[in-house]
């Protein structure tokens, strides 16, 4: 495709490198530092494919690692011929760049070209790395693993006789993560001088920099304070890499870091910190697809930077391919939990001066950028530390404070439960809010998919779990837990807009424990919580009255871990069998809780549970629904099976 064809692209075009201009590439004669850059310009440009293909990704990282990953894979790594089994190993501990990893591997013929057009695609490429994918070494995206995997490989491969090179990449952002530093000790101790850790140093992490989220201090001193070898140098300067990793690798017995310094979004002006950076102070590009004319701008782009890397190595015109972007789903009319959470958070907060709201680096994503403007001195930052955060909540609860802390259900009912535990023991009263909960999204794939929360969270004393289903009971759910319990309590909000096709009544009021009936029935009823498992279950109760005559009341119960025993005898006592349906795996669940309840009770009625009962996939939203058959045509299709049975 030439310059002018590029000018008049369709909106929903896309191109890419293929294959056979790779493979020229490689097999030209040119010097290594020529041929990775223009590797690396044919990379950032399937980068940035691959991700407005799938409508979702994480442009900036990719593009600030693209050019050490070029080096290390075309470069510095041995024994990439002799199969996976053999060679050198890298992975990224962020896991934010898997999309730059697929596009090195393919350009190298590492992976299946084919699959670049299948990011974030159930039988595709996950959205953060997978085991299941070749030459992948570690499932990431909960952020701080990487060195203790990386000494965990090391010392597999010390007793199984081999010597491999070790290459772990790690986000500066992610060194806000305590397991980070506690691995470092004990690499000196043990002599793991086969690793050589290198830190995408771009400043900027998901919101913003991290000079103002949590300083890093002198990176250089502090792991050298470990007792690691340390280099530092320009992560997209070839000779300055070459050099570095080469002085690190010359005095065995240590293991090594080299600190990258890099710009996020490398390669793309619009992306590039600071320019990025929007006048709230939020980096714009760190996940999520550029819309069209972002798309148009930003692959222009990139490929004038090819050609004139090919003009310079005097290797001809840049091949290009192109595709068409999957169409956008059409605008709805939809419930957007977040927004109703955060707004009415705002409005608690100017009644109530003790409020005090607390993040981990996801201001944007916890609908929390009108309380951060409006009330400044109680809004906390605690970045990409969750332990941390919480437990400075549960000394603010004991020092008079509401606290309100806020992160991704998948991290916050995880990475911190000891230190959720702990604030109950002490009877703190700290309201945790858990956005992106359950099953979808499911493009960024299981390490974002929070499945196991309530399983995780259910026991702990003095804590209640409520999920809303709409803007309306978002807002009475936060009323609940700011007014009407001295308990803690957990929010499970789930992060997509989604269309519900049902209203709560317009008195409607939150009473601990008890549910409401969205869609009547006299035959079955289907009980779950939360928007788009409700939606599915209520159309799903249309299809079995029509097509198979069975009158099925949908039930939101958005308590997860308290059930009234009266009003739970009421609503199933006429009914021939309960389904309970789980955004969640089916262990450990809501449905688990009722079934247990209904035991207790002694309420002889079957009951089916319908959740989650294997590790989520990723891919598109229908395609993760269908799969689990939680969907609508398989929630109909597993009732009508149960009751057939």
């Amino acid at each position: 495709m030439g310059e002018s064809q590029l000018e008049q692209v369709e909106s929903d075009e896309l191109f890419y490198v293929p294959r056979a201009a790779f493979e020229r590439l490689l097999e030209s004669e040119l010097d290594p530092r020529r041929r990775a850059a223009v590797f690396a310009a044919y990379t950032r440009i399937n980068v940035l494919y691959t991700i407005a293909r799938a409508w979702s990704g994480h442009p900036g990282t990719c593009l600030s690692a693209t050019d050490i990953m070029t080096w290390l894979f075309l470069q510095t790594m041995q024994g990439l011929d002799q199969g996976e089994d053999r060679c050198d190993l890298f992975f990224s501990s962020k896991g934010h760049d898997a999309p730059a990893l697929y596009a090195v591997l393919t350009g190298l013929g590492l992976l299946d070209f084919e699959l670049l057009h299948a990011l974030r695609r159930v039988d595709g490429l996950a959205g953060h790395p997978h085991v299941e994918t070749p030459f992948i070494q570690a499932n990431t995206g909960s952020l701080g693993m990487g060195i203790s995997k990386a000494k965990g490989m090391a010392t597999a491969n010390r007793l199984r006789g081999q010597r491999r090179r070790i290459f772990v990449l790690t986000g500066d952002g992610e060194l806000q993560e305590g397991q980070i530093w506690e691995s470092l000790g004990s690499a000196v101790e043990l002599g793991l001088d086969e690793i050589t850790v290198i830190v995408d140093h771009n400043k900027i992490q998901s919101d913003t920099w991290v000079e103002d989220v949590g300083p890093l201090g002198d990176l250089e001193a502090k792991f050298a304070s470990f007792g690691w070898r340390v280099a530092r140098c320009d992560g997209h300067d070839f000779a300055a890499l070459d050099a570095a990793l080469a002085d690190l690798h010359a005095t065995p017995g240590l293991p090594q870091v080299l600190i990258a310094d890099t710009v996020k979004g490398k390669g793309v002006s619009f992306m590039e910190g600071p320019t990025a950076l929007a006048a709230d102070s939020l980096y714009l590009f760190h996940s999520g697809a550029p819309n069209e004319e972002a798309y148009a701008t930003g692959a222009a782009e990139l490929t004038a930077a090819a050609r004139d890397r090919l003009r310079e190595a005097g290797l001809g015109e840049l091949v290009l391919e192109t595709a068409r972007r999957p169409p956008r789903k059409p605008v709805l009319e939809v419930e957007r939990l977040v927004n109703a959470y955060g707004t009415a958070l705002v409005e608690h907060a100017r009644r109530n001066l003790a409020i005090v709201a607390l993040d981990a680096d996801l201001v944007k994503d916890c609908g929390l950028l009108e309380f951060r403007d409006r009330f400044p001195d109680r809004f906390v930052e605690c970045g990409i530390a969750e332990q941390d955060m919480v437990s400075q909540a549960g000394a603010m609860a004991r020092q008079g404070l509401v606290p309100v802390v806020h992160s991704f259900a998948c991290f916050l009912s995880a990475r911190p439960n000891e230190q959720i535990y702990n604030n109950a023991s002490e009877g703190a009263k700290v309201i945790y809010v858990g956005s992106l909960a359950g099953l979808l999204p499911g493009g960024p794939g299981h390490s974002h998919q929070a499945v196991r929360d309530i399983s995780a969270l259910a026991a702990i004393p003095n804590l209640i779990l409520i999920e809303p289903c709409t803007e309306v009971e978002s807002a009475a759910t936060l009323s609940f837990c700011v007014e009407q319990t001295t308990q803690s309590s957990y929010i499970r909000l789930v992060s997509l807009g989604w269309p519900v096709p049902f209203t709560l009544p317009p008195d409607y009021t939150l009473e601990l424990g008890i549910g409401t009936v969205v869609r009547p029935g006299r035959d079955i009823a289907l009980i779950g919580a939360g928007p788009w498992l409700l939606s599915n279950a209520y159309h799903a109760a249309e299809r079995l009255q029509a097509e198979h005559g069975v009158h099925a009341q949908v039930i939101d119960l958005p308590w997860l871990n308290r059930v009234d025993a009266a009003w739970l005898r009421e609503a199933v006592g006429d009914v021939e069998r309960v389904f309970t349906l789980d955004n969640h795996y089916v262990d450990g669940g809501q449905g688990q809780m009722l079934a247990s309840r209904m035991a207790q009770l002694g309420l002889a009625v079957p009951v089916t549970a319908l959740g989650v009962r294997e590790l989520p996939v990723c891919g598109t939203n229908d395609e993760v629904l269908a799969y689990h058959q939680l969907d609508v045509g398989g929630l109909v299709s597993s009732v009508a099976a149960a009751l057939k049975a």
